[in-house]
C-alpha cells in the first residue's frame, strides 16, 4: 500500500448515479436520501473555505479478494490534512448486489465530542488492462460523530468486479484508490441568522430542502408576498387544511419571527403526510403546482390574476413553407422556460438555442394542407416575457445511450444583468411589443447539489436587488458576496492548488456537484412595483391575532420551559378521571396521567396553598381532600400507595415532590380521594387505620364485552369478599343475592396476569393491598361460547392485550389501504391467512402470500413471507425495533407451498421468422434442467418448423454472456438481474463444419461525451461464418437477417471490437482471420460491432428498475 500527495488528474469516469448514503449494517429497501437530517452542516463546494486545501492519494492493493469472507474490510490507516482516514468495503456488498465502499474516519470513536471535519474525495476501483475503464466515483461531506463514514452503497455491479475478463480482478488481486482534499470549514452551530442577517431560515422535515429554498425565493418577492397576505381567509380556517392559511401563516412568522420557522403545517395543507416530506421531488415540478393551486385559490377574489402578471409570458410557435405560400401560428403562455444546459456555455446561447429554426426536408417533411408534403421552417419566437423571469436549468437529463436519467455538471455562465432584447431582438416575434425594455437584473439563485438521485438544494436571494446577497440554506441565513452566488454556481470543474512541491504536479480537480438549477430575474422596468414595501396593514386582522396568539403561546411556553426548574407540575386524577378513561382510552392500571388536570406550582409554596387551588378547581373544600401518593410497582403497574401524612402536608411543594419522585423529574402524581354522603354532598374522608385496604373495582360485562369503571371501597384486610357481596353488588348494579366473580387485576405487561380470588378466604390471604384493582362480573357457569366471545375477565383482557388492527394493501397497489382486519398479535400464520382469504372470499387461504412492510421507506419488503415462515402476527409485523400495522396481500394461482417448490423464470422468445419478442413464465420444479425448460417453452410458443431446436442464453447489457448447456439445473439461475433469452438454433449453426465458427455480433454506438467510449444497444446475436468469408458477404447475410432497409445499411459501419476497442473494417476483409483466437477468456469482449444509430422506441426511466424504487411526482391533494 502507498500513499502518493498529489495524484495525478482523476480519470474520466461515467456520471455518478448513485446514491451517496452513511454505511449501516443494514440498507432500508427503496429510495434513500441523500438528506439524512435537516442539520447537515455543510454542503458541496460552498463550505467555506481557508486556502490550504491539503489533498493525498491511497492506493490500497487487496490480494486474494475473492477469497475474502469478512462481510466488510477496512485499509490501513492513511493520513491526509492533519487527519486520520481508512477505506472500508464490503467485499459481497451491504445488503446489495454491488460492491460497498467508503472513507471512514479512522479514530472517530476516540475524538472529542461534536467534532466534525469536511472533505471532498474520490473512490476507484482500477481497472488493471484498461485504466480508461477504471471506476472512479466522487462526492464530499462533512464528517461528524453521527456520520463518521460516507460513500457509495452501491459502487458498481459485483457480476463486473467478479469478471475476470473485465480486468478488475488480475491475480485475484484487487486495486482500490482514495483521493481526499480536506477543508476546513466555519461553525454553524451557534449562528443566529436574524441577528447577522435580519432574515430566519426554514425547518428541514427531512428532505424539504427543495421545497424551502423555493418559499424563501417566492417569499422575498414582494409583490407575491402581499398577494399571497390579501387572499381571503377567515378566523374559523385551519391552516392545516388551508393552503392559503398556511402560507399566509409562514411568510408572516418569516417576516416578524427571530427564529427559524417550521413548514409543517403548510405540508399537512398539501395534504401530504411523513412520507411525502421525505420523498425528495423536484423543485420546478413544486413550483408549477404550487402557483397553479395559488391561481386557483386566487380565482374570484381581489388578488385573481397575480400569477399570470406576475409569471406569465407567451411565445409563438410558428411554422412556414420555403416553397408555397403556407404560414402557420399558435400562441401559447408559460410560467417558466427550460433552458438547455448541454452543449451550452450560457443563458445566451440556450435562448439561441430555444429560438433555432428547425428545417423540416427529407423523410422529416411537413403536410401542409392543400400542398402535400413541403419543405419548411419552424421554430419559436417570444411575444412578451414576464415582469418575474423564472428560468429552469435542465440540469437532468435523460441518456438514451445509458436508458437513464444523468446530471448534467456542465459549466454554464449566467449574467447579472440579461438583456433580451440583445442583437435587435432577435428572440422576439414580429407582433412583440418593442416598447417594453427586456432588460433583467438578477434576483435568485436556486441551487442543487448533488447526484440524479438525491442531494441538496438551497438558495442565494438579494432581496432588495442590491449588492447584497444572502444564502438560504434550510434554517441558515449567511451573508454571501456576489462571487459564491454566481461563479461559484456556475458548475464544471473546481482544480485545487498542489500544497507539496517536488512531486507530480498535476492538477487535482474535482467535478463541482453544486451549481444553479433555477434562476429568476426580475425586469428592471418593473421592479419598483415588485420589489414593494409589506407591511403590517397588508395582513388580515383575523391573521395578525392568530398568529400573535401563536407567538404568545410559544413565548410563554419557552419562558415556562427557562422556568421549569422553579415550579412543579402537580397531575391530579380523581374517581371522575377513572370513569372517563376505564373501557375507552385504557383498559389496564387505572388512568392515564397526561389526560387528568395538572397544577403548575411554584416549589416554594406550600402544601395546602396548592389545596386551596384544588378547591377553586373542583369545588372541594380543602379539609374534604385527601391525597395518595402514586407508586411504581416491580410488575410495572402503576397504583396509589398511601395517603399524605399530615406532616408531608406541612411541608412545601418541592420538598414533598423530593420524598415522592426518586427520578427527580419535575411531576408529582396524586390520587385526590373525595367521600360523598348519601346526598351526594362531599363529607370528611373516613379515617383510614392500618386494617383498612382501599381497592379500586372495575365491572365487566361479556354479553356487552363492556370494561368500565364502578367505584372504589375500603375493605378491611381480615374480612372475605363473600362478606361484602352485598356492598359490590350494589357498586355493579346488579340484585343483592346476584351470584358474582371476582378477578384481580395484576399486570399486562408483557402477557396479562389476572387471577380469579377465592371467596372464602381474607382479602389479607389474597395479599390484596391498596391500591389494588378488582374486577366483578356476573357468575360465568352455565354462559355457552355462542352467546359470547370472552366469557371471564382473563380472556377479554387478553383479547384487548392482543388486539391489532391491520391495513391490507394489495401488493400491486402498495400505497393504497384495501381493507382492515382486527386480529389478534398471538394469530399464527394459518389464522392470519385464513382471516384474509375469509375477507376477499377465497377458499383456499394457502394462495395467500403476504409481504411485510419497511417501516424506514414505507414500502414493501422485497421478500415475501414464506409458507408459514412467521411463528405469530408479530412477528410478520415488527420492522427492527418498529411494529407496523400494515401487510401487502397476493392472491396466487396456485397455492404457496407448492409455489415454494418451484422455480419461476422469466423467459423472452425470439420468435425466428417474425419481428417479435413475447414474455413467458415457466414454473418447473426447483430440481428441473435447462432442458425441462426448452421442453415446456416448446409447448407454449409458435415455431418456424416442428423439428426446430431451441436454446436458451444469457444476455446482460446488450450481450450475450452465456448458452445454457441443457444438464444445468434452474434452481440457481437468475432472472433478476439478466434476461434470460429462448430462441430457434438456425439450421446453418447446427453444420458449421471444422473451419466455420460462432461469433458474438452486437450493435454500438459511440457517445462523444465520453471519450468515444462505446455503448452497446439493441439486441445481440450469434452469426456463423465461414473461412474466407469477406465482410462484404457477411453483411448480406446480416441484413437479411435483420430486414433493414438499403438506404438504412448503407449509413452502417462494421468493426471488430475486443475490449471495447473498435477496428474498423473494409467490405474485403476477411472476417474469420479476426476471430482466430480460441482460448480468449470472455467470448462476449471479441464481436463483430454494427456502428449505427439506436432507433429503437426507449423504455421509460423506471421501466428496469426494482418493482419497489420508483419516482414519485409532486402532488398537492387539497
Amino acid at each position: 500500500m502507498t500513499l502518493l500527495t498529489p495524484p495525478p488528474p482523476p480519470i474520466d469516469q461515467a456520471e455518478d448515479e448513485e446514491m451517496l448514503v452513511p454505511h449501516a449494517d443494514f440498507v432500508p429497501e427503496g429510495p434513500q436520501p441523500m438528506e439524512v437530517a435537516p442539520v447537515e452542516a455543510t454542503n458541496a463546494v460552498d463550505a467555506p473555505a481557508v486556502e490550504e486545501t491539503p489533498s493525498g492519494r491511497f492506493t490500497w492493493a487487496i490480494p486474494d479478494f475473492s477469497k475474502l469472507n469478512l462481510k466488510k474490510q477496512y485499509s490501513e490507516v492513511f493520513n491526509v490534512g492533519g487527519y486520520k482516514w481508512r477505506v472500508l468495503i464490503f467485499p459481497k456488498g451491504n445488503n446489495v448486489d454491488h460492491l460497498s465502499m467508503y472513507l471512514d474516519v479512522a479514530d472517530s470513536t476516540t475524538l472529542p465530542y461534536n467534532w466534525s471535519r469536511y472533505a471532498q474525495f474520490s473512490l476507484s476501483i482500477v481497472n488493471q488492462i484498461h485504466s480508461k475503464f477504471t471506476v472512479r466515483k466522487d462526492t464530499q461531506h462533512q464528517f461528524n460523530s453521527r456520520e463518521s463514514d460516507w460513500g457509495f452503497t452501491s459502487f458498481m455491479p459485483l457480476s463486473e468486479l467478479y469478471d475476470p475478463g473485465r480486468g478488475y480482478l488480475v491475480n485475484d488481486t484487487c486495486i482500490v484508490e482514495a483521493d481526499v482534499a480536506v477543508r476546513r470549514v466555519v461553525d454553524y452551530w451557534s449562528h443566529d441568522s436574524k441577528k447577522e442577517t435580519g432574515f430566519v431560515g426554514l425547518k428541514n422535515q427531512g428532505a424539504t430542502c427543495y421545497m424551502n429554498s423555493l418559499l424563501q425565493t417566492l417569499y422575498h418577492i414582494p409583490y407575491f408576498r402581499k398577494a399571497v397576505y390579501h387572499m381571503p381567509t377567515t378566523e374559523i380556517d385551519n391552516p392545516s387544511a388551508s393552503i392559503p392559511l398556511a402560507l399566509q401563516s409562514l411568510f408572516y412568522k418569516l417576516q416578524y419571527c427571530d427564529t427559524s420557522v417550521a413548514t409543517k403545517e403548510l405540508t399537512k395543507s398539501f395534504g401530504w403526510d411523513t412520507y411525502d416530506s421525505f420523498m425528495q421531488h423536484d423543485v420546478q415540478e413544486l413550483n408549477r403546482v404550487l402557483c397553479e393551486k395559488l391561481e386557483d385559490k386566487m380565482k374570484g377574489t381581489v388578488v385573481e390574476g397575480t400569477i399570470q402578471k406576475l409569471f406569465e409570458g407567451h411565445h409563438m410557435n410558428y411554422l412556414e413553407c420555403i416553397n408555397v405560400d403556407y404560414k402557420s401560428a399558435r400562441k401559447e403562455s408559460y410560467y417558466d422556460l427550460q433552458l438547455d444546459v448541454k452543449g451550452c456555455k450560457d443563458i445566451y446561447a440556450s435562448f439561441d438555442k430555444y429560438v433555432e429554426v428547425e428545417r423540416l426536408e427529407g423523410d422529416n417533411k411537413y403536410h401542409a394542407e392543400q400542398y402535400g408534403l413541403q419543405d419548411a421552417r419552424k421554430g419559436v419566437l417570444f411575444i412578451d416575457f414576464p415582469p418575474v423571469l423564472q428560468l429552469q436549468l435542465k440540469r437532468f437529463e435523460y441518456d438514451f445511450v445509458r436508458d437513464t436519467m444523468v446530471k448534467i455538471n456542465d459549466r454554464y455562465e449566467f449574467p447579472l444583468e440579461l438583456d433580451l432584447d440583445r442583437e435587435n431582438g432577435k428572440y422576439l416575434s414580429p407582433d412583440a411589443d418593442r416598447s417594453v425594455r427586456n432588460l433583467y437584473t438578477l434576483h435568485s439563485v436556486l441551487v442543487h447539489s448533488g447526484g440524479v438521485h438525491g442531494g441538496h438544494y438551497y438558495a442565494y436571494i438579494r432581496p432588495t436587488l442590491s449588492d447584497k446577497w444572502f444564502k438560504f440554506d434550510d434554517e441558515r441565513v449567511t451573508k454571501e458576496d456576489m462571487k459564491r452566488a454566481l461563479e461559484e454556481q456556475y458548475g464544471g470543474e473546481e482544480e485545487l492548488p498542489q500544497t507539496n512541491p517536488g512531486f507530480n504536479n498535476s492538477p487535482f480537480k474535482f467535478t463541482k456537484y453544486s451549481n444553479a438549477y433555477m434562476l429568476v430575474y426580475i425586469r428592471e422596468s418593473d421592479k419598483e412595483k415588485i420589489i414593494c414595501n409589506v407591511d403590517e396593514k397588508d395582513i388580515a386582522e383575523h391573521l395578525r391575532i392568530r398568529l400573535k396568539k401563536e407567538q404568545e403561546e410559544k413565548e410563554l411556553k419557552k419562558k415556562e420551559k427557562a422556568e421549569a426548574h422553579l415550579y412543579t407540575i402537580i397531575k391530579v386524577a380523581r374517581d371522575a378521571d377513572l370513569v372517563e378513561q376505564i373501557g375507552k382510552e385504557i383498559y389496564f392500571d387505572l388512568v392515564d396521567h397526561d389526560k387528568v388536570r395538572n397544577f403548575r406550582i411554584q416549589k416554594q409554596l406550600s402544601f395546602n396553598t396548592f389545596k386551596e387551588e384544588v378547591a377553586k378547581e373542583f369545588g372541594i373544600p380543602v379539609q374534604l381532600q385527601r391525597f395518595w401518593l402514586w407508586a411504581k410497582r416491580q410488575n410495572h403497574t402503576y397504583r396509589p400507595n398511601r395517603p399524605l401524612t399530615p406532616q408531608e402536608e406541612a411541608q412545601s411543594v418541592g420538598q414533598l415532590r423530593e420524598v415522592s419522585n426518586k427520578a427527580n423529574n419535575a411531576e408529582l402524581k396524586l390520587f385526590l380521594e373525595v367521600a360523598f354522603g348519601v346526598d351526594l354532598r362531599p363529607i370528611p374522608p373516613p379515617e383510614k387505620i392500618k386494617e383498612d385496604i382501599l381497592l379500586f373495582f372495575k365491572l365487566y360485562d361479556p354479553l356487552k364485552e363492556e370494561l368500565r369503571y364502578v367505584g372504589r371501597l375500603f375493605v378491611k384486610g381480615n374480612s372475605k369478599p363473600m362478606e361484602n357481596f352485598e356492598k359490590l353488588n350494589e357498586m355493579a348494579g346488579f340484585a343483592p343475592d346476584e351470584e358474582i366473580e371476582l378477578f384481580e387485576e395484576i399486570k399486562y405487561d408483557p402477557h396479562v396476569m389476572c387471577e380469579r380470588i377465592d371467596m372464602k378466604l381474607s382479602f389479607r390471604d389474597s395479599q390484596l393491598e391498596d391500591g389494588d384493582i378488582i374486577c366483578i362480573q356476573k357468575s360465568s357457569q352455565g354462559q355457552s361460547s355462542e352467546e359470547c366471545r370472552y366469557p371471564t375477565v382473563p380472556a377479554f383482557l387478553d383479547y384487548v392485550h392482543n388486539r391489532q388492527m391491520v391495513r391490507f394493501r394489495s401488493l400491486e397497489k402498495a400505497k393504497e389501504d384495501e381493507f382492515s382486519l382486527e386480529l389478534s398479535k398471538q394469530n399464527n400464520y394459518d389464522e392470519v391467512v385464513q382471516s384474509v382469504a375469509r375477507h376477499l372470499g377465497l377458499e383456499d387461504p394457502s394462495k395467500i402470500r403476504l409481504t411485510p412492510h419497511n417501516c424506514y421507506s414505507q414500502q414493501p419488503k422485497p421478500q415475501p413471507i414464506k409458507y408459514r415462515g412467521a411463528e405469530r402476527l408479530t412477528d410478520m409485523l415488527v420492522h427492527y425495533n418498529q411494529i407496523s400495522d400494515i401487510l401487502y396481500y397476493e392472491v396466487l394461482d396456485i397455492p404457496l407451498p407448492e409455489l415454494q417448490g418451484l422455480k419461476t423464470l422469466k423467459i423472452a422468445f425470439h420468435h425466428a421468422t417474425k419481428d417479435e419478442v413475447v414474455i413467458h413464465t415457466i414454473r418447473l420444479p426447483k430440481q428441473s434442467t435447462v432442458g425441462d425448460v426448452i421442453s415446456d417453452l416448446k409447448t407454449k410458443v409458435e415455431l418456424s418448423h416442428p423439428d426446430a431446436e431451441l436454446r436458451l442464453l444469457e444476455v446482460f447489457y446488450h450481450k450475450i454472456y452465456k448458452i445454457f448447456p441443457l444438464h444445468e439445473k434452474i434452481e440457481n439461475i437468475n432472472d433478476q438481474y439478466w434476461t434470460l433469452r429462448a430462441e430457434e438454433i438456425p439450421e446453418e449453426e447446427k453444420n458449421l463444419g471444422a473451419l466455420g465458427r460462432l461469433i458474438h455480433v452486437y450493435h454500438f454506438m459511440k457517445d462523444p461525451a465520453q471519450n468515444q467510449v462505446v455503448q452497446n444497444f439493441g439486441d445481440p446475436f450469434f452469426l456463423a461464418i465461414h473461412e474466407g468469408e469477406t465482410l462484404e458477404e457477411v453483411k448480406i447475410r446480416i441484413q437479411k437477417k435483420l430486414r433493414v432497409s438499403d438506404e438504412e445499411f448503407s449509413k452502417w459501419k462494421f468493426a471488430f471490437l475486443s475490449l471495447g476497442r473498435p477496428e474498423y473494417l473494409q467490405d474485403s476483409d476477411i472476417v474469420s482471420s479476426r476471430f482466430q483466437k480460441r482460448d480468449v477468456y470472455g467470448a462476449w469482449e471479441q464481436y463483430l460491432g454494427l456502428e449505427h444509430s439506436d432507433n429503437t422506441p426507449k423504455r421509460s426511466y423506471a421501466a428496469n428498475q426494482n418493482r419497489h424504487a420508483y419516482e414519485k411526482p409532486v402532488r398537492i391533494y387539497n
